[in-house]
């Protein structure tokens, strides 16, 4: 098969022979940012302008990639170290999308499956990293993502401790700043008053209800179902001397009672944990405890298919959220208003959320070493990787995130005619990118 040139390094070894022989053909109309590099240290790309290096440690991987094609045993291999990826990580995503697209002839299929037989099958080991019964998208689920280690999200997250997308003034704004707009700027959307209750679905760290209550006056309920994350947030507002404006309870929202009356609701990144199934009751809900002239903004991530089940979503429920399910906007617009909402406003930030993941990423990666000792190296594993492959699908737009801003129907909008109290502090000072960076 035509393919890649491939280093001088003679190869006597059969077992390297059939590797040197499937890679090339993987490798076959490949001009991307990733080589490819054998167990026994053979290099198949002598390219200089590589971003990262896929290293196949075990040959027995490669014959499970193309013989079952499945994704998620590859993905397993890398969290078993049994694969090291070498540089940009996020580059491998676009070698997954190339391979995915390959289409050999029969001849070549033949040759290919002969090669592939001459590797080792290897062993069928589990990780215990792995959650593969699914639940009722309530707190043992969020348990298994949000309860890992508040050490270990310190390391690479903003020190407000958002874990959500940023809102960029420009492509070089640090992430810390960008945590700073993104809740102000949610803030702005629900025009905040002193004289408000808010409701905080899913508050986290508890980073958006302290700023509301610091800089609008608000009184905050936030609610969560990690007891990591209510124990810091709590930990914060007494710090912080809040605990007159701002209550976090370890709650479901399902359990909110029916006479709770908030002028406001926010919900930042929760909504992916709800399940499709659950819309109706997730935004029933919502209607139901918001005061008829309310304001409710949304903020969750959608992709461009529906819910299906793919090696992709297969390894994210299992490895990173269990019971986690996307839905294509349109359909979580339909979902909100048939139960009685009038959709206001609503905005794509999928660019934001692919610069956030790639901030998330490299603090990660330079704190590997502390990362490793508070978890473990499989579990920096998944989460770099899960990270690394967001970054890629939401740049690539498969993936996105909205924020949608809605209130009851039938009802006086409480917004002004213009959005411009949104943009009030944007762009101030002579370091503003907005326009070369769109």
């Amino acid at each position: 098969m035509p393919g890649k040139s491939v280093s001088s390094m003679p190869v006597t070894d059969p077992t390297a022979t059939a590797g040197q022989n499937i890679v090339q053909g993987l490798l076959r109309g490949y001009t991307g940012p990733v080589a490819v590099r054998l167990w026994n240290g053979q290099l198949m790309d002598d390219r200089t302008d590589t971003d990262c290096t896929l290293h196949f440690r075990e040959p027995s991987v490669l014959r499970h990639m193309v013989l079952r094609q499945d994704l998620v045993r590859l993905a397993e291999s890398y969290l078993r170290e049994e694969i090291d990826v070498e540089g940009d990580l996020e580059s491998i995503f676009d070698f997954g999308e190339h391979v995915r697209r390959l289409h050999f002839s029969w001849p070549d299929k033949w040759r290919m499956l002969c090669q592939v037989l001459r590797l080792p099958r290897g062993q069928n080991t589990t990780l215990g990293t792995g959650k593969s019964t699914r639940r009722d998208n309530g707190r043992e689920s969020i348990a298994h993502h949000y309860d890992v280690n508040n050490d270990f999200y310190r390391l690479w997250l903003d020190p407000e401790m958002v874990y959500s997308c940023a809102y960029f003034s420009h492509a070089d704004e640090s992430l810390a700043d960008a945590q700073l707009n993104k809740l102000d700027y949610i803030c702005r959307k629900l025009r905040l008053r002193p004289d408000q209750r808010l409701l905080d679905i899913g508050c986290g760290w508890g980073a958006l209800a302290l700023w509301a209550a610091r800089k609008y006056g608000v009184r905050i309920h936030g609610i969560t179902l990690s007891e990591e994350q209510y124990r810091y947030a709590q930990e914060r507002v007494e710090q912080e001397g809040l605990s007159d404006l701002v209550r976090i309870e370890l709650r479901d929202y399902r359990d909110l009672p029916d006479d709770a009356g908030y002028d406001r609701v926010v919900s930042v990144g929760m909504f992916e944990h709800i399940g499709v199934a659950n819309f109706a009751q997730y935004f029933g809900t919502v209607k139901r405890v918001l005061k008829p002239q309310g304001l409710f903004l949304n903020h969750g991530i959608t992709n461009d298919t529906g819910w299906r089940d793919t090696p992709l979503t297969r390894f994210m429920n299992q490895y990173v959220f269990p019971d986690g399910e996307l839905e294509r906007v349109s359909l979580v617009e339909d979902a909100m208003e048939r139960a009685g909402f009038e959709i206001i406003d609503v905005e794509g930030l999928r660019r934001h959320y692919a610069l956030t993941l790639r901030r998330w990423v490299q603090a990660l990666e330079a704190q590997h070493e502390l990362a490793v000792s508070l978890v473990g190296e499989a579990t920096y594993r998944v989460w770099r990787l899960y990270m690394a492959g967001c970054a890629y699908y939401f740049d690539e737009g498969s993936i996105n995130v909205y924020q949608i801003l809605a209130g009851a129907v039938h009802q006086p909008l409480a917004v002004p005619l213009r959005r411009d109290d949104l943009y009030r502090n944007k762009c101030q000072g002579s370091n503003c990118k907005c326009d070369e960076n769109g």
